[in-house]
């Protein structure tokens, strides 16, 4: 469900990407109260076609948060970030859904990592600060990429950490396309550089969690660093910004109760159990389970429709599907039974999802 939001403050950050605070009225507080590291879907409507996006809140969590805030960066031709830099004002409203994602750290003791990569900072920023004003026993180092100086988001905002947690804040930062005065060598991290500079850096084995933001490639070849450093799987969380078409990401099979032949249906059915209320409609050729569904049911939660959000997550009640890529989902998450529905194709000629667990 979304709800009118209005635009309280836009801060621009960078050339291209600006900080957005929406005002929260006390009736809706309780809605929109979030969980470190979520984020949020809007919505808007232009010549009668709908555009939905999802952006990370940056604030850190409270109990009674009467603003809510993200970082949008242009995106070459989106919709809704090219609105949001040149068009947005602040008095404006917008059509805002309430936090969701399980890209998330709920505050604890422990020492925690983020290496993230230009927005990827976002989430992780709201994560870092939480973390650190709620938890005294809680250490947490950033480990930022960054094209340039210039177009480094949430500069003040880290400064302020660095500040404010001398002894329990730690941030390195490398640019790709830049020398700096001082710290490391400019240059991507890759996964070999990744696999040198973390154990120098951090005792890898006693962090307590990993948490990966940013572009594809970067995401990808920290998990692979951490991986080869022997850390556990269970230890690394991760969300990427913005995958572009086409990705060489294979497709996931998932059945519910036993295996089912993999073979295309000619004709296949989804039920759908939304908000209490179940249905069953035929699926077109060539159509995900989500568009069977929002064809019938426009209130369907979706967003990004890339696999990236999870916005889409349903449980697999029956039935199997192929789904046709993941960056949402943890293993342990379809190993259970849940599925992107926007990315799942029928295999079997029924199948049964469940929106509401």
């Amino acid at each position: 469900m979304f709800h009118p939001l209005r635009v309280a403050e836009l801060e621009r950050l960078t050339d291209d990407a600006v900080a957005v605070t929406f005002e929260v009225p006390p009736e809706l507080r309780d809605t929109f109260r979030h969980t470190p590291g979520q984020h949020i879907a809007v919505r808007r409507t232009v010549d009668g076609r709908e555009i939905r996006r999802t952006y990370s809140i940056c604030t850190p969590a409270c109990e009674d948060a009467p603003r809510l805030r993200v970082g949008i960066r242009l995106v070459e031709d989106g919709e809704f970030s090219t609105y949001a830099l040149k068009e947005l004002a602040v008095g404006d409203t917008v059509e805002v859904m309430a936090p969701a994602g399980r890209f998330v750290l709920e505050p604890r003791p422990g020492r925690f990592v983020g290496i993230v990569g230009g927005s990827g900072i976002t989430p992780v920023l709201s994560i870092a600060a939480t973390l650190l004003d709620q938890e005294p026993d809680a250490r947490f180092c950033l480990v930022r990429s960054d094209r340039t100086a210039a177009s480094t988001m949430f500069l003040e905002e880290v400064a302020d950490l660095k500040d404010r947690f001398p002894d329990r804040f730690q941030l390195v930062s490398v640019l790709s396309r830049e020398e700096q005065q001082s710290g490391l060598p400019s240059g991507r991290l890759d996964e070999n550089r990744l696999r040198e500079l973390l154990p120098a850096l951090l005792p890898v084995g006693s962090i307590d969690g990993w948490y990966l933001c940013g572009p594809h490639g970067l995401v990808e070849a920290a998990e692979r660093a951490l991986r080869a450093l022997q850390v556990p799987r269970g230890r690394i969380h991760e969300e990427i910004f913005h995958i572009a078409e086409p990705t060489d990401v294979e497709s996931v099979s998932s059945s519910a109760g036993g295996a089912a032949p993999l073979r295309t249906p000619a004709h296949s059915t989804v039920t759908a159990t939304l908000d209490g209320r179940a249905g069953s409609w035929p699926v077109l050729d060539g159509e995900s389970l989500l568009e069977a569904v929002l064809r019938n049911r426009a209130d369907a939660p979706y967003a990004c429709k890339g696999g990236v959000c999870g916005t889409c997550r349903a449980f697999l009640v029956s039935g199997e599907i192929r789904m046709d890529r993941n960056f949402a989902l943890e293993d342990e998450e379809v190993a259970s039974g849940y599925v992107l529905a926007c990315q799942s194709h029928p295999v079997t000629e029924e199948v049964e999802l469940d929106f509401d667990r």
